[in-house]
């Protein structure tokens, strides 16, 4: 099992209420890049955290964006101050949102996702149309080219029915 699908075996054992999106997203659904992370949102509520904080633990997580790599280490108190966090474990980057902008704060991202199976795992994704429109709000060169593949795969999709 590759080392993203352990993270998220990890994640999804320890109870984190949260659903893939960004590159890792485009992935399940059928693009052709590479991603080197795997994009989350999540509920940023203390207990959610605690449960992210419990499923890396031993991965020996770090705030990638910090001076000097802070371990991450939170309690129900510090969580409360966190909206973003960008993480490297052992296993790979993660980065856990709080928003996704085109759609919103968790509870309308949630909304906009789908399970998936992906080799034996029920992840929530977001879903096609939900993750082109957070590729167009996004607006970078590489949104673009990866909203070029998702059109693609939805007009197949869209045959296929």
């Amino acid at each position: 099992m590759s080392d993203q699908l352990t993270l998220l075996r990890r994640l999804i054992e320890a109870g984190l209420d949260f659903v893939i999106v960004g590159g890792y997203a485009g992935v399940v659904h059928g693009c052709s890049y590479v991603t080197q992370d795997i994009d989350i949102c999540c509920l940023f509520a203390p207990a959610n955290l605690l449960a992210l904080h419990q499923a890396l633990a031993d991965l020996h997580p770090v705030h990638r964006v910090t001076p000097g790599r802070k371990p991450l280490d939170l309690t129900a108190d510090s969580a409360a101050q966190f909206t973003n966090l960008y993480l490297d474990t052992d296993l790979g980057r993660l980065d856990c949102l709080s928003t996704i902008e085109g759609l919103g704060d968790y509870p309308q991202v949630k909304q906009a996702s789908e399970e998936i199976d992906v080799a034996g795992l029920r992840l929530r994704v977001l879903s096609l149309d939900a993750l082109i429109r957070a590729k167009e709000a996004m607006n970078r060169p590489r949104d673009r080219e990866a909203i070029r593949q998702l059109e693609a795969l939805k007009a197949l999709r869209g045959r296929d029915a």
